[in-house]
């Protein structure tokens, strides 16, 4: 499209990322949208220009219902959009450069800058939020964001507050778990691991993660879970291991004692997940006393050393955890290890103490599904059916996931935005508890500038980007999660009161949400019709 005007803004689609240097075809002035008390919803207003525009600014107004009710400004929030380098899905996992595969910019991190410089010739995204208030009156509210360009331009807001209020994220039933890694946060802000810098930087993003509804603590009980070249920083032990001259151990918890109660403050709280007793290597870390060094041992699962290297360890955690009161709500977590790992790490803990729990993200077994507390799946498996109603029952988590291997549904930054609200309509529809991501913020070498990285589609390592800035992903995350406790909330509704035509169809419009429609059918099609369906209550 040709640049017709000097200065243009317009609301745009949030599920669209718009390219910098293309004209985008949008003219829209009202923002007409439907939202449960306590929901945040969301939209994206687009600046384009001929020239350059200094210090732009969003100055949001009061929503108003006729009835004199008001939604303070303060819940309107604005971020303007900045944009990264990514690359395209090509083999998923495998080893990646810059020249392997076709990169272009997106828009993406949503920056924490009151005011920005637009260039000209160039498009600015701006991302909008609004959190209704849980205790705001339903009916109608009116009001304006206005763009500061030197010039102001008005554009509308209509909201419409159903009579339905989503609880708070703490109560929440999606099972959210996204990985969390303290040592890009040290790295990024430069200052020393497990300092009292560092835990107050990491104050503000456990808290946006918390504010997500995650569930879950990610805890690094021995070094290097992974492996030593898994991320671009480290994964450091929160517990350190030492063994003595006289071939006894010792563990200092001291870490991790201090980093589960300050996760636990940030609102996360429900349970703490402890990566790993089977590494990738199969090689773990410890100081040797004896040799003044650190040095690893391989170890397979089953085996004598094995258990001569976990079982002083595993029942000396034990006594800690039951000390602290963490326990029951500790489990032993593996990613995508085989069933006979599991079993043998499983006898091992129950040797220990009967009430051990385990957690795994990987394939699908069910000869051992219902002996592991936390069972999270690739997305191309699927539970029996009767196991996942059994697991449910007894009130397991029970999700699924996505990783590298997945072109769609994904959350890469290359990914259409809507697939990350797809992701929990398709938990919904197939009866999982949650989702799993393995990374909410490993970051690499250039985080805000290049999202690309060496061995994994743009943007896996990552939901948020340093700041704390939050990103068009991560918000239409926490859009489809809602969608999730909408859905749930109506459904247990509709059951109580016996009402079968809207039960009916809403499972017809859950059954479109299937790994073979999201190859072929735009994902926000299908969440636009879910939507639309939510919207008549």
């Amino acid at each position: 499209m040709e640049l017709k005007t000097d200065i243009n803004v317009s609301y745009a689609s949030d599920n669209i990322r718009y390219p910098k240097e293309r004209v985008p075809d949008v003219n829209i002035s009202e923002w007409n949208v439907k939202a449960w008390k306590g929901e945040k919803i969301h939209n994206q207003i687009l600046v384009w220009t001929k020239k350059n525009l200094p210090k732009v600014r969003i100055i949001p107004g009061d929503l108003i219902s006729e009835e004199g009710n008001r939604i303070n400004s303060d819940k309107i929030r604005s971020g303007f959009v900045r944009y990264v380098m990514t690359d395209e899905f090509g083999e998923g996992c495998d080893e990646r450069t810059p020249d392997k595969y076709r990169s272009s910019l997106v828009g993406d991190p949503i920056d924490i800058v009151d005011v920005i410089d637009v260039q000209s010739f160039t498009v600015q995204p701006v991302w909008i939020s609004i959190n209704v208030p849980s205790d705001i009156k339903a009916g109608k509210y009116r009001g304006t964001i206005t763009v500061d360009c030197g010039s102001l331009f008005d554009l509308s807001v209509t909201l419409t507050v159903a009579d339905h209020i989503l609880p708070p994220p703490s109560e929440w039933k999606f099972d959210l778990d996204l990985w969390q890694n303290p040592d890009p946060v040290a790295k990024v802000h430069n200052v020393s691991l497990w300092s009292d810098d560092h835990y107050r930087l990491m104050r503000p993003y456990y808290e946006m993660l918390a504010s997500s509804g995650q569930k879950s603590i990610t805890a690094f009980i021995i070094d290097q879970p992974w492996g030593p070249d898994h991320v671009y920083h480290r994964d450091p032990a929160f517990i350190k291991w030492s063994r003595k001259k006289d071939g006894t151990w010792s563990y200092d918890y001291s870490v991790f004692d201090r980093y589960v109660e300050f996760v636990m403050s940030c609102g996360i709280d429900q349970r703490i997940n402890c990566y790993s007793m089977i590494t990738w290597d199969l090689k773990f870390i410890y100081f040797d006393e004896a040799k003044g060094d650190t040095v690893s041992v391989y170890a397979k699962p089953g085996t004598q050393t094995y258990n001569d290297l976990w079982e002083p360890m595993i029942s000396d955690f034990t006594k800690h955890l039951k000390s602290k009161g963490w326990f029951e709500k500790t489990t032993i977590a593996m990613d995508e290890r085989d069933m006979e790992g599991m079993k043998a790490v499983m006898a091992l803990l129950k040797r220990i103490d009967t009430g051990w729990k385990t957690a795994l993200a990987g394939n699908y077994h069910r000869e051992i599904a219902m002996n592991i507390y936390d069972y999270c799946v690739i997305i191309h498996a699927k539970f029996d059916e009767d196991i996942l109603k059994a697991r449910k029952e007894a009130g397991m988590p029970t999700t699924y996931y996505t990783a590298c291997g997945e072109n769609r549904p994904n959350s890469f930054t290359f990914s259409p935005p809507a697939e990350n609200v797809w992701i929990s309509w398709y938990a919904a529809a197939e009866g999982f508890t949650g989702y799993l991501r393995w990374a909410y913020n490993n970051w690499t070498e250039a985080t805000l500038q290049d999202t690309r990285y060496k061995t994994w589609p743009a943007g896996d390592c990552y939901q948020v980007y340093p700041g704390p800035r939050s990103s068009i992903r991560f918000e239409k995350l926490i859009e489809g999660i809602q969608d999730f406790e909408k859905i749930r909330i109506l459904k247990e509704k509709f059951i109580k009161s016996n009402d079968k035509k809207n039960l009916d169809e809403l499972e017809r419009i859950l059954d479109l949400f299937t790994l073979e429609n999201i190859q072929k059918i735009p994902a926000s099609d299908m969440v636009n019709k879910g939507k639309a369906f939510i919207s008549k209550f």
